[in-house]
């Protein structure tokens, strides 16, 4: 477990710990660019949705197969994967040419301002889109048949090289948000062409196989469809937060960012969970899959524990690391009680999202998620807004979200429903 989730920790860290230092650059620029980034940032999170969709369920069929001892099945599910991910991120990147005025202009609400700088970064930021889908099927695969090393070392790569060329590109050059674009156009780009790589030196035949893509689109489309609840949810809770005002949405940007990281950060547990558990249940071992469900549990909420202490330490400090507004400052610390609170549960869920992505209870965890982003998080938010509750709103219907769900899987976890053993019926 440790072997997976360590270098899966480096790999999900990379992107988020990337995202806050353009945070951080560009915050510098002003609440106007701050509270824009926040705005095409949320749009571009639709890529990264795709991105977990092709990397979970990938990881879930490949380690089913690596389980049964049939490692070539388990390269050819990264193959087709990657073909849906480019195809995928380059319709993505040409229909966000065409909306992303209307987009941008609806999430800012009156803040003109706001959206005319948010609609310039994300036509540019669109076009990395690809690379994105790219590795995340690379990802996917990788970890289905629990390689753990090449992809640190490629999403590290892409990453320093962004990381670096952001500030560049953003003051000595001159470029402001349009620099910010760039960079990440040319970490996503680079991470992608050496999943490909990965791909070509396996020795897998690379061309497209219809009846294989056509599998794994019927296999994904739970995970598409919960992952079209999140999109909603978070789109609408940023969309809330603009309408309070600039320095509203900066900090709501500051705090999301944050929860973004903790929540792929314990990601690394779920996705040890996934290819173990997977692994598992395709060698036929079911006491085992319950053992490892149990463990990942506990050490998700050790995890949680570990976050909300970090934060409640650095609650005076950590929100001037991202802007030097006071006006932000103070609505950040709106949100910090809820954001530390909802560490704990948050590591608790994300573990078990692992264990049943893992066993392909994926129909479950779409309906968990979709009973609480529609019966608690938006209608949480929208009263909140209503109500003109401010941030402690939309976290509050945060904080909902993650209860139903942290019901739900336990739930589920006593059940034996989802110990489904060897390759079923329907997977590739």
């Amino acid at each position: 477990m440790v072997r997976l989730a360590l270098p899966a920790f480096v790999v999900l860290a990379a992107e988020p710990i990337y995202v806050l230092v353009d945070t951080a650059v560009v915050g510098r620029l002003g609440p106007v660019a701050l509270a824009a980034v926040a705005v095409g940032g949320t749009v571009m999170s639709v890529a990264a949705w795709l991105g977990t969709v092709a990397a979970y369920g990938t990881t879930g069929r490949a380690a089913r197969r690596y389980g049964a001892g049939d490692r070539t099945a388990a390269l050819a599910e990264g193959v087709q994967a990657s073909w849906l991910g480019v195809c995928a991120g380059l319709l993505l990147a040409v229909a966000l040419q065409i909306l992303a005025g209307p987009i941008t202009a609806g999430l800012a609400g009156a803040h003109g301002s706001v959206a005319d700088a948010a609609e310039q970064w994300l036509r540019i930021a669109a076009w990395g889109a690809p690379g994105l889908l790219l590795a995340a099927a690379g990802n996917g695969w990788m970890r289905g048949v629990q390689e753990t090393r090449r992809p640190v070392r490629y999403v590290l790569a892409a990453n320093v090289v962004s990381a670096v060329l952001c500030p560049v590109l953003v003051y000595p050059l001159g470029l402001g948000l349009t620099g910010s674009a760039v960079a990440n156009v040319v970490a996503q780009t680079l991470g992608g062409l050496l999943f490909v790589r990965a791909l070509a030196t396996a020795g897998a035949p690379l061309r497209p196989r219809p009846h294989l893509l056509l599998t794994h689109l019927t296999v994904g489309r739970d995970l598409l469809i919960r992952g079209a609840a999140f999109q909603v949810s978070f789109l609408s809770a940023t969309a809330v937060a603009a309408r309070y005002g600039t320095v509203q949405v900066g900090a709501h940007q500051i705090a999301i960012q944050l929860w973004f990281f903790t929540a792929l950060a314990m990601d690394a547990l779920a996705i040890a969970g996934q290819s173990l558990v997977g692994a598992a249940l395709g060698a036929g071992d079911a006491a085992g899959a319950r053992l490892l469900a149990r463990r990942l549990v506990l050490f998700g909420l050790l995890a949680g524990v570990g976050f909300a202490a970090l934060f409640t330490v650095g609650a005076p400090v950590i929100p001037g690391w991202f802007s030097p507004d006071p006006g932000v400052h103070d609505q950040a610390m709106v949100i910090w009680p809820w954001f530390v609170a909802l560490q704990p549960v948050a590591g608790v869920v994300f573990a078990l999202d692992g264990v049943f992505i893992g066993a392909g209870d994926l129909r479950y965890l779409r309906n968990l998620t979709i009973g609480g982003a529609f019966g608690g998080f938006l209608p949480v938010i929208w009263a909140g807004y209503l109500l003109d509750l401010g941030l402690a709103g939309i976290w509050a219907g945060l904080a909902v979200f993650m209860l139903v769900r942290l019901v739900g899987l336990v739930h589920r976890l006593r059940s034996p429903r989802w110990t489904v053993l060897g390759v079923p019926a329907g997977r590739t």
